[in-house]
Formats: structure tokens, sequence, C-alpha cells
């Protein structure tokens, strides 16, 4: 057992695991606020380690949690509250931020920066005070994000990141290292994501659809149309180049290429070729065992919403 400090991890989401291994090599973990699965890796690791578990992460859990342990410092890696001044004042607070702060403080960064056609991500461990994402930056690390990167392989990169920088950040900010201080004039902010905001919009570009695609692979949701009346998630796509179309009906198929499995949708200014698809929740699949007609239009239309209405209204 490390006898640099006593620390409390604040952890909801993929990022905990990372933390949770960095700080252990270092300190003594004497709790770990996270909801309870017997399956999560980042939980069986706190079990083997002897590290308290604390189910509720609400803000009076986490403040029990703080009671309780009484660490020299919390850090933060993945949590969806602001916690209040009082409750950071009273010892050091260092929070994990997967976003070149102080551009892109908030929510879903990395899926933000995907989306935003961003040429990096990055991630930035600071003191943690009052206001969201604020504080002195204790390390910083940028990752580049290339045409083909998913949200999950940027995660991958930046976990690993912060597995190897975490432990050395919190040890400065515990020998008194604030931080160097945001330029708050350069701030800005991405707000939350919906499983909703993921509808594919086919009059947009090529690219943005592919970025789409890219920025909400697992964990997340999926980037979604409709095939008919049916939600459609679309797990892995790429932009098409060739053939060009200058008559066009974005979300149309336009070619199906059955011993590939893939199947070519117009955009508003391309085609995105979809290689593999899930429908309503079911497991993946080839596009082409799908989506079989070249007369098919993806996402809603209000013919066919239409058409339904008047449907339901027939057999009332």
């Amino acid at each position: 057992m490390s006898s640099e400090g006593r620390i409390l991890l604040i952890g909801q989401g993929i990022t905990t695991l990372s933390a949770l291994q960095s700080l252990l090599d270092r300190f003594d973990v004497v709790g770990m606020v996270r909801s309870s699965d017997a399956g999560d890796a980042a939980n069986r690791l706190a079990e083997s380690a002897g590290v308290a578990l604390f189910a509720d992460t609400s803000l009076a859990g986490v403040t029990c949690a703080i009671k309780q342990t009484d660490p020299h410092a919390v850090v933060v890696s993945s949590y969806d509250r602001i916690l209040p001044a009082d409750l950071v004042s009273a010892r050091p607070f260092v929070n994990v931020h997967y976003a070149p702060l102080p551009r892109y403080r908030g929510r879903a960064t990395v899926n933000w920066a995907i989306i935003n056609g961003e040429p990096r991500c990055a991630i930035s461990i600071h003191s943690l005070v009052a206001g969201l994402d604020a504080g002195g930056i204790l390390f910083q690390q940028f990752v580049p994000i290339g045409p083909p990167d998913t949200v999950t392989d940027l995660y991958e990169r930046l976990n690993a990141i912060q597995r190897d920088e975490l432990a050395g950040a919190v040890a400065r900010r515990l020998q008194g290292d604030e931080g160097q201080p945001q330029d708050e004039s350069q701030a800005t902010y991405a707000c939350t994501r919906l499983p909703e905001d993921g509808e594919i919009d086919w009059s947009a570009s090529t690219e943005a659809a592919d970025r789409l695609v890219r920025a909400l692979t697992d964990p997340f949701p999926g980037a979604f149309t409709w095939l008919g009346l049916r939600r459609l998630v679309i797990r892995r796509a790429e932009p098409c180049r060739e053939p060009r179309y200058e008559g066009r009906v974005p979300g149309r198929v336009v070619r199906i290429d059955r011993s590939a499995g893939a199947v070519d949708v117009l955009t508003g200014d391309g085609v995105l070729r979809l290689h593999e698809v899930a429908l309503d929740g079911a497991a993946p699949q080839r596009a082409a065992d799908l989506i079989r007609s070249v007369r098919q239009t993806l996402g809603l239309s209000t013919t066919r919403l239409a058409a339904a209405l008047e449907g339901r209204e027939a057999r009332t």
C-alpha cells in the first residue's frame, strides 16, 4: 500500500477503470463512488484491491463517501454532476476531462470533437474548482483524430494516457501545484447529447453522416435512421467517392453489393456506404442482408408518416 496519500475516486463511465489502475499504483485508494454492477471491470478491480465501493452516485452519496473515507484528495473521472463549491474547497479535487481545455467544457466532448470534424481531441487533468471544468491544468496531451477513427478508438487511446499520467498529476496537486490557469476568454462549451440526437440527416454531407456514425460507436447508442417505420442503427459505414450523382434523393438506396454485404445510400453531396447495421436493437448484420431494394429510401418522410396515420385511422 502506498504512503503517498489516501484517494477517493468518483467515476461513472468508461474512463474509470484506467483511472483506478493508475491511482492504485501510487496511492491508497480508500473508496470508489460508482454504481453497482457485478460484471463491471472497474468494480471487480476495486473489490480485488480492497477498495470500498459506494454505489450512491448522487451528490448526497458523494458527500457521504467523502465523510466516511476522509481522503487527502478526491479524483473525478467521468461524473455527470457539478460538485458544490463548499465541498471542493475543503480538500484538493482533481478532475479528468477528455477535451482540450479551456475549449469543449461540458458533456460528450469526444463525440462532439468527431462530429465537428476536429483534427484532434485531448485529455486534460486539472484542479477541480467551482465552475464547469474550470481550474488549473496539471497535465494535457492531444490525440489526433484520423478519418477512420471512431469514438471507441479515441477512448482507448485517451484511457491509456490517463493510465500513465493521472497518478503523477494527482501527486503534484497534493504537493501544492494547482496547475496552469485556464484562459477564460478561450472557453467553449459542449451540451449534453441524447440518443435521439443521433438521427442521420441524409440531406447533409457525406462527411457529416460519416462523422456521426463514427462518433456514436460502442458504448454509445449509435447513429440511426429509419427503414420504413423501424429504427435502423448504422454500426459501420464509410464515405464512397464514386460514382457521382447529379440527380439525387437523399437517403435513397442506389447500390446493393450482396457479395460484400454493403449498401450505398445517397447523401446531400455524395454516397455513404453502409457495412453493418442493426434493426430495432437486434444483433448487427450486413447491410445488404437487411436492405434489399434500390427503391428504398432511408429516413422518415411526411408521405410515409401520412400513409401510416391513414392506415391507423382506417383500422379504428
